[in-house]
């Protein structure tokens, strides 16, 4: 009887040792395919894609003025560096250049208002390309026009000129009026160096001299200088034939 007791201890001992064994390596299994989970999810994550290529700058490029030194940077985001731009239509001012970079800059040479479009493309694999059109308007810096255009009165020649300043600098301004003789000989009929304010519009400037009998050819000259700036604008008027002085002084 003893014996018979003795033996099933033993054999409830052997089944339960049996059952905690399978228990630990149930519990290890479920440990190590739960570790390997987050390298499968890190390994099939899709690759993010480049953003969509956007030029940033407003169609209407800030204007500027003949002979005066300008840059503006065409800008972009998205897409993949390094950017590239280029000319697709149109035309630009007259010594206005866009550099590969983005970089618009020069000094126009003449007023007007130009319409172009500009490209960028990326670096991407397929590349991404972009255009948009733009507006850059060149204006006269100093406007002048004829208040009371040149003509003879007796034996003298007089008139007068409108001037405007529509720049954003006071300018120091010459005003110089000239009488040009069939034979070339110049004479000064008026002058004037003053500092002319931003904003100044349409301010008379008068001229008159008493000139021998002859005809005669009038050019006005105005020149605004910035010095700060190095900027120097410049336009003229003329007479479209000579004038004739037919009496003596």
């Amino acid at each position: 009887m003893r014996n018979a007791q003795r033996m099933r201890r033993i054999a409830d001992f052997v089944i339960l040792f049996a059952c905690v064994a399978g228990m630990e390596a149930c519990q290890l299994g479920v440990a190590t395919t739960e570790g390997q989970q987050p390298d499968a999810q890190a390994n099939t994550a899709a690759p993010q894609e480049a953003s969509s290529l956007v030029i940033e700058n407003d169609a209407e490029l800030p204007e500027t003025y003949p002979h005066a030194q300008y840059q503006v940077r065409l800008r972009a985001h998205g897409g993949v560096p390094v950017l590239h731009w280029r000319l697709e239509k149109g035309a630009l001012p007259s010594g206005i250049k866009l550099e590969d970079d983005g970089l618009l800059h020069g000094q126009p040479e003449r007023t007007g208002e130009f319409q172009f479009t500009v490209s960028v493309r990326d670096g991407g694999q397929p590349q991404q390309a972009v255009q948009k059109a733009f507006v850059l308007r060149v204006r006269s810096a100093l406007i002048v026009n004829w208040k009371s255009q040149a003509h003879v009165n007796g034996n003298r020649i007089e008139g007068s000129v409108e001037v405007s300043n529509t720049t954003a600098d006071d300018v120091d301004l010459t005003f110089i009026v000239l009488a040009v003789a069939e034979n070339g000989r110049a004479t000064a009929i008026g002058y004037q160096h003053f500092a002319m304010r931003r904003g100044t519009i349409a301010q008379e400037l008068p001229f008159g001299e008493t000139l021998p009998r002859g005809g005669y050819v009038v050019h006005v000259d105005v020149v605004g200088e910035v010095t700060k700036k190095n900027q120097i604008y410049r336009e003229r008027l003329q007479t479209p034939s000579a004038l004739q002085v037919t009496t003596t002084p």
